[in-house]
């Protein structure tokens, strides 16, 4: 593939002027830390976007920075850390997960990607936090769309299409986002011995109550033995943790009274400062599963059934392994060998329909045969390919990353 390093807007002008000209598809990357998720791009041209680096605004005042889509997610946390401030989303780093470095991932990657760590079920996802774009549509049209506040929109919400879009709409070019302060304290209220039926209805209590928990994960034994946090390693049983922010007085309150409302539910213990971040790095990054190629995926479910479906994948593949995060709405599962799907038949069939399935790491022969993100309706794929032909009308822009490019076709 030949690959042209961008490091002006201008540049990105061009390419589209030649790639229409010829009709020639553009594959979009950054640091390719998730180039491995979704279809292989069907096109032997892509344009390198890590040339476009730098905090062009940042206000700590104001609580919102813009920065140019191959700026390092590492780079503008050291730089929000100075100002005490923080991605409130918690942005995942997959890249040793999909066999790269870590803390390689751009800025563009995560919001076009909108991927969310624990957090998510407290601050929102990416795409939330997103508030506006600079960029290229498939068209070869520059654009600007959103403000520097959140505020309400009519038409097309472009930001919010962008953000999940894994570059088949436009090219970003910049993007301003809204930050928040990071708070005084983060500490975690840890339940041993929890079985996973009993897990779900543990965390629902914990989210229900007015203790304001920001984010809560249940790791089997297996799980719990790969962490580096010898709290969670070292009782060789189900954690089941549950994290508290905020100030200091109030976080030691609520961290108290969460132990009294599950005193009875299992062994106890609570995580301070590094060993909670510990944690909760390892749960959003979905660390126990790096080191392998083994296909790995990712689901999104009504958190009522996610006993059901574990059970349902473990009654065909009891070696499977798998953890909870956003109080059970998320469940990660990792199947022990490739197959002729991947696993895709089993997981899509125990979810039965409530929910949706990604293929987070699968080999480029899998993500050619199978469908690596959930398969829409046919009124929704309707929708998407009048956005798509909109955007990008001759496919220009990573085709076929997503869906097959029939898929994208308008129709009547």
């Amino acid at each position: 593939m030949q690959i042209s390093k961008i490091t002006e807007e201008q540049q990105i002008a061009d390419m589209l002027d030649w790639a229409l000209a010829g009709r020639h598809g553009l594959a979009l990357q950054g640091a390719g830390s998730k180039a491995g998720i979704g279809c292989p791009v069907a096109t032997d041209q892509m344009l390198d976007l890590t040339g476009l680096t730098g905090v062009e605004m940042y206000e700590p005042a104001e609580l919102v920075m813009k920065a140019k889509a191959g700026t390092k997610i590492s780079e503008i946390k050291s730089l929000l850390r100075q100002s005490e401030q923080r991605l409130a989303f918690d942005p995942p780093d997959y890249g040793p997960l999909l066999g790269g470095a870590a803390e390689e991932g751009t800025l563009g990657g995560i919001f076009s990607t909108n991927l969310s760590g624990s957090a998510r079920i407290k601050a929102g996802s990416a795409r939330d936090h997103l508030l506006g774009v600079q960029g290229f549509t498939g068209r070869g049209q520059p654009f600007q769309t959103g403000s520097r506040v959140m505020k309400n929109v009519t038409g097309y919400d472009l930001c919010k299409l962008v953000a999940g879009s894994y570059g088949t709409l436009a090219i970003a070019t910049s993007l301003t986002f809204k930050v928040l302060p990071r708070p005084d304290k983060t500490r975690t209220v840890l339940i041993y011995g929890v079985p996973m039926e009993k897990a779900q209805p543990i965390m629902n209590r914990g989210l229900s109550s007015v203790h304001d928990v920001a984010a809560v994960a249940w790791l089997p034994e297996n799980i719990a033995a790969k962490c580096d946090v010898d709290y969670i390693r070292g009782p060789g049983k189900s954690v089941l943790a549950l994290k508290i922010e905020g100030p200091g007085p109030s976080a030691e309150f609520r961290c108290n009274a969460l132990r009294e409302m599950f005193e009875g539910e299992g062994a106890l213990e609570e995580l301070h400062g590094r060993n909670s971040q510990s944690l909760w790095n390892f749960v959003s990054n979905a660390s126990a599963f790096a080191g392998n190629d083994k296909p790995l995926w990712k689901l999104s479910l009504p958190p009522a059934n996610a006993a059901s479906v574990v059970a349902a994948i473990l009654d065909k593949r009891p070696e499977a392994h798998y953890f909870l995060d956003w109080g059970g709405g998320l469940v990660w599962v990792e199947l022990p060998e490739e197959g002729e799907d991947g696993g895709e038949s089993l997981i899509r069939g125990a979810l039965a329909g409530a929910g949706h399935a990604t293929l987070i790491r699968g080999s480029t022969s899998l993500r050619q045969k199978i469908a690596p993100f959930q398969p829409q309706p046919e009124a929704i794929r309707k929708i998407n390919a009048r956005i798509k032909d909109g955007f990008d009308p001759e496919n220009i822009l990573n085709p076929g990353r997503m869906y097959p490019l029939e898929d994208m076709k308008a129709s009547d």
